[in-house]
């Protein structure tokens, strides 16, 4: 009897134990999230910030009114929903992508306002070559061999194949995701967040229609829908690429390499010129392009941002980034000039053109590479200095200012990029006694004037 009950206590605590561990290691947010995957119970509300709710309701309301600005002026009458049915029952008879109900959640936040209008009609659906009508809640009828694909912050990808055989993505908010659970965590309302998260989705799906572009990705149409305890839920409907890695692009020909370049470069113009303005991709990383035949595409655009940086000085108009900051001049008008661009240009360049353009080059080509390359380092302007612009530095020659001595233009540019605030560098037609040349590092270049004996160099995006 006693080796029974010791038998039994060790086999509850191994249980106990296993539980534990797996607890750890397939807790939420550690997994991406599986087609019947269920999200579980909303947490308890915690403490939130100040002002709650009333929180929440002024952030969906900003989401709001960002989405109605990219909407206005978009294509021709009959913008409105599309017929609604469940989407996530993909399969006649089976579960599909539908998740197990929750516990009911509280109602949606009084004042939180409604869900602005949807872009209209014109997108070409999969397959065709021209404007045709929307795909909606119908056209995901009947579709089969539903994937996850991936998920990031706030959505999640799944890939089906409509019944016309063509494979879609189908982007929706992640239940599970970090951004509606952080939410749900801090105001309680499940309702309230899940608003606030698809504002994100709406966004994209309002800025693909009007940036349509051979290098922008195609969105086909979308679908409300009921969801778990939340109604009219939102999933778009879009071109599937493949994602962008860079480690099998680098084992591509350099010919393959060359058009992708060419394709970012054509975005990168859609992007400065776009019927809304000049739009700045925030989160501007590989994994926010997909490849389609070849050619490359933005997908992720529900962090875009199309208002340039308002300003009182050029001191506002400084874009930082891990190895350089630049410095743009604030217009008259009280805006950053091109920072939007400025943003777009560096990062394609340190993301993208730095990797795939100068590997295993044409020979013939290399020295315009280099110059491609190079048009983001130091810009050469001979006969030209900058003044009042220093910064003090230790050690210094000068009590009021950043001087030093370097034996080369290279030594130059690496004390200018080890200083956060260095700018530009002014070699003078001075050396020291042991024949080192004198540079003066700045913090800016705004103002550069003429003077026959110093050589300045900046730093520039382009």
């Amino acid at each position: 009897m006693r080796r029974r009950r010791a038998a039994v206590a060790a086999g509850f605590c191994a249980s106990f134990l296993l539980g534990s561990v797996l607890n750890v290691l397939f807790a939420p947010g550690s997994e991406p999230p599986r087609p019947g995957q269920s999200p579980g119970p909303s947490p308890d509300p915690g403490p939130g910030r100040r002002g709650g709710r009333g929180e929440l309701a002024r952030q969906i309301r900003a989401r709001y009114e960002e989405v109605q600005r990219y909407s206005r002026g978009g294509p021709g009458p009959g913008a409105g929903r599309p017929e609604r049915r469940r989407l996530m029952d993909l399969a006649p008879g089976g579960p599909g992508l539908q998740r197990p109900r929750p516990p009911r959640a509280r109602p949606l936040l009084d004042g939180a306002p409604g869900w602005p209008p949807a872009p209209g009609p014109g997108s070409p659906g999969p397959g065709s070559s021209g404007p045709g009508p929307r795909l909606g809640c119908a056209a995901l009828r009947n579709v089969s061999g539903a994937q996850y694909v991936g998920s990031g912050y706030t959505k999640a990808v799944y890939r089906v194949r409509l019944p016309g055989g063509v494979a879609v993505a189908l982007k929706a908010v992640d239940f599970s995701g970090h951004d509606l659970g952080s939410c749900v965590r801090e105001f309680g309302a499940r309702r309230g967040c899940y608003r606030l998260a698809a504002h994100k989705l709406l966004k994209e799906m309002v800025l693909l229609e009007r940036l349509r572009h051979p290098n922008v990705l195609q969105l086909y149409g979308y679908c409300y829908q009921d969801s778990e305890d939340i109604p009219d839920t939102l999933t778009t409907i879009t071109e599937l690429g493949a994602p962008v890695e860079m480690i099998q692009l680098l084992q591509t020909s350099w010919e393959d390499r060359f058009r992708i370049c060419l394709s970012l470069g054509r975005l990168l113009h859609h992007l400065a010129h776009s019927p809304l303005g000049s739009v700045t991709l925030l989160d501007f990383r590989p994994r926010q392009f997909v490849l389609v035949d070849g050619e490359l595409k933005v997908t992720d655009l529900d962090d875009a941002r199309v208002e340039e940086t308002p300003c009182t000085g050029s001191a506002d108009c400084t874009l930082e980034f891990p190895a350089r900051n630049f410095t743009l001049p604030c217009s008259a008008q009280g805006w950053c000039e091109a920072m939007n661009e400025k943003r777009n240009l560096y990062n394609a360049y340190r993301f993208f053109f730095t990797y795939l353009l100068p590997h295993s080059a044409p020979s013939s080509l290399r020295p315009l590479l280099d110059s491609i390359v190079n048009a983001t380092e130091y810009q050469h302007l001979p006969g030209s200095t900058i003044p009042q612009e220093d910064y003090g530095c230790w050690p210094s020659y000068h009590h009021g200012s950043c001087l030093l001595s370097v034996f080369n233009l290279a030594e130059a540019v690496d004390i200018c990029e080890s200083h956060a605030q260095c700018q530009a560098f002014v070699v003078t037609n001075q050396t020291t006694w042991t024949g080192r040349q004198l540079v003066f590092f700045k913090t800016g270049w705004s103002h550069v004037v003429p003077d026959p004996s110093k050589t300045t160099y900046v730093r520039a995006s382009g």
